[in-house]
């Protein structure tokens, strides 16, 4: 059987740095944080009082009324959102397609869980066992999916993925495999979270995980800097069209980039650690080049997963070695979490958009926050982490990791559209 070929043909994202593609990518390039204190509760007694937040989202801007819009959880009103932006980016005819054939698979890693925080503490406190109807439909991690098909017609492939801070990278690893299978011709996927909460920002300041820099929100994000100490939350949501090659050809599509590959891979080694040698995150990235048919030194960029974490920068860095050998150093490395934050189960998508991105564009954008005085001894620093500047360079590939507790793995490889 032929695989069929895949095109990325439209862009959507809601994201701490602006609320369309446009808006976030120029911010990507110039290099500007999206962090600040936390405005969507009163976080003066956790130890992170910051994150990376969406700032003037305004939902009925996609939604009827403000009792739709209630219906949804923050994190499907991203959702929506993002989805709404690149089907009308894509130029897709909703009159003319086969909606039998257009598919929506999209992620979130944890779903609704402000819902999930305010109907507990709503029973818990005042009203008894007397939970809203749309307790449950609010709360669920593929409701965003089904939603998205509901408001458009799509009848094809519908479902979520779910692997934490992997979910949207395996969203479009699936998408991916549908259409080049011939089960699909176009599909919406990418991810969505919500998880900036009393709940999300406690339960990970319970794990250590976060950054608790209070005093320098914006600098706070700064991966393989011997001074990170942890990562920094952030929300949005990030969304792309996927069609068959020829199906967007045949309509005159604008074609951003080609998928050539994705791979998947698991530690199976921690609950929330990365392995140290970094085995799982070598496997996926050779995983995806053997699928995508690439040799290493074909890859000319990295969104790397990146987080800012003590120990899974360095095993991401000691990954890439291994799997790049010499030509490690003459790619261009770059987190985009520095400046988005981590978006969880939407980070992958919008990292995916950042390689869409560099590669129609050929320019790299940067990992910010970064002084020379600020090394990490355990870190090869003559490999080009594109510190704080954004590069431009021919870009003709390029390739996102993205790594989830409980050890999930997925990556993905974008290249120019040149046939």
């Amino acid at each position: 059987m032929e695989l069929k070929r895949v095109a990325v043909t439209g862009l959507g994202a809601i994201t701490p740095l602006g609320n369309n593609v446009a808006d976030t990518w120029q911010a990507l390039t110039d290099g500007k944080s999206g962090a600040g204190p936390i405005t969507h509760f009163d976080a003066t007694k956790f130890k992170t009082q910051f994150a990376c937040e969406v700032k003037d989202f305004d939902p009925l801007l996609y939604y009827a009324d403000k009792k739709e819009a209630r219906k949804c959880d923050l994190y499907t009103q991203y959702a929506i959102a993002s989805a709404a932006e690149a089907i009308t980016d894509s130029g897709l005819d909703l009159e003319a397609v086969n909606k039998d054939r257009v598919g929506v698979i999209f992620s979130s890693g944890i779903g609704g869980i402000y819902t999930f925080q305010e109907e507990v503490r709503g029973y818990s406190e005042e009203r008894g066992p007397r939970f809203n109807p749309f307790f449950i439909p609010k709360l669920i991690s593929d409701i965003a999916a089904g939603l998205i098909s509901m408001k458009y017609g799509f009848r094809g492939p519908n479902f979520a993925t779910v692997s934490a801070c992997a979910s949207s990278t395996n969203a479009i690893s699936d998408a991916f495999n549908y259409i080049r299978l011939g089960k699909a011709s176009v599909i919406v996927t990418g991810g969505s979270e919500a998880p900036i909460s009393i709940a999300g920002v406690g339960g990970f300041n319970a794990m250590n995980a976060l950054s608790t820099r209070n005093d320098s929100p914006q600098t706070a994000s700064r991966p393989f800097s011997g001074s990170r100490d942890g990562f920094v939350m952030g929300e949005g949501s990030a969304c792309l069209i996927l069609e068959e090659m020829e199906h967007a050809r045949a309509r005159g599509a604008r074609i951003y980039a080609e998928v050539v590959g994705a791979g998947l891979s698991a530690d199976a080694f921690h609950l929330t650690a990365s392995h140290p040698e970094g085995l799982g995150a070598i496997l996926v990235m050779n995983n995806a080049l053997e699928d995508a048919e690439m040799k290493p030194e074909e890859i000319d960029y990295i969104n790397v997963h990146g987080t800012s974490t003590p120990v899974g920068d360095i095993s991401e860095v000691k990954a890439i070695k291994n799997v790049f050998g010499e030509h490690a150093y003459k790619l261009n490395i770059s987190s985009t979490k520095s400046m988005t934050g981590h978006m969880l189960g939407a980070t992958g998508a919008m990292e995916a958009i950042a390689c869409t991105l560099a590669v129609y564009h050929d320019i790299v954008p940067p990992t910010i926050n970064h002084a020379d005085d600020d090394n990490d001894p355990e870190i090869d620093y003559n490999l080009n982490f594109t510190f704080n500047k954004a590069q431009k360079r021919p870009v003709n590939a390029a390739l996102s990791n993205t790594f989830g507790f409980g050890g999930h793995n997925a990556s993905v490889i974008v290249k120019k559209n040149v046939s």
